[in-house]
């Protein structure tokens, strides 16, 4: 296997707002993510970014995502993860860019799909836990991962590098 560095990583949960869609039936809850203290902020922070987050749920809306689950939605990619319809204990996810909605393939090589980045996998264990506690869907909608405003770090980026070469 071989392992490459990868830059530094400290995501932000900012903000949830819950999005209706037009169909009436669907609803997810959109988590605004930055990733903080990289270069080009404008890519990966909220804050410097060019897109409101009106306009982005606009986009969300006409996309014609259907179901209930939430999003991630960082400046540069988002992902809809939601309870799958046919069997409602498990969660689907797909991806798109940010900026233009055009689908991303989550395959990573090797048979490998990615799931999750740190604050995503914050958010979908809070989220998949309030779905499994919940007894309907509008208590579900109620719940909100507990991490606003706090950093959520990768304080060692190379440790599987490190790992992996001695």
């Amino acid at each position: 296997m071989q392992v490459s560095e990868n830059g530094g990583y400290c995501g932000v949960i900012e903000d949830c707002h819950i999005v209706k869609m037009p169909d009436g039936k669907s609803v997810f809850k959109v988590y605004y993510v930055s990733i903080v203290g990289r270069d080009n902020p404008m890519r990966y922070e909220w804050a410097h970014n060019p897109l409101s987050k009106e306009a982005y749920e606009e986009a969300l809306k006409a996309a014609g995502h259907e179901g209930i689950g939430f999003v991630t939605a960082f400046p540069h990619i988002s992902k809809v993860f939601r309870y799958m319809p046919k069997a409602e204990i498990i969660m689907t996810v797909k991806a798109f860019e940010t900026q233009t909605g055009k689908s991303i393939n989550l395959d990573r090589g090797e048979g490998f799909m990615e799931f999750a980045c740190l604050a995503e996998a914050v958010i979908a264990n809070d989220e998949f836990r309030a779905w499994g506690e919940a007894d309907t869907v509008e208590q579900y909608l109620e719940a909100r991962c507990d991490c606003f405003g706090k950093e959520l770090p990768i304080r060692v980026k190379n440790k599987l590098k490190t790992y992996w070469e001695k």
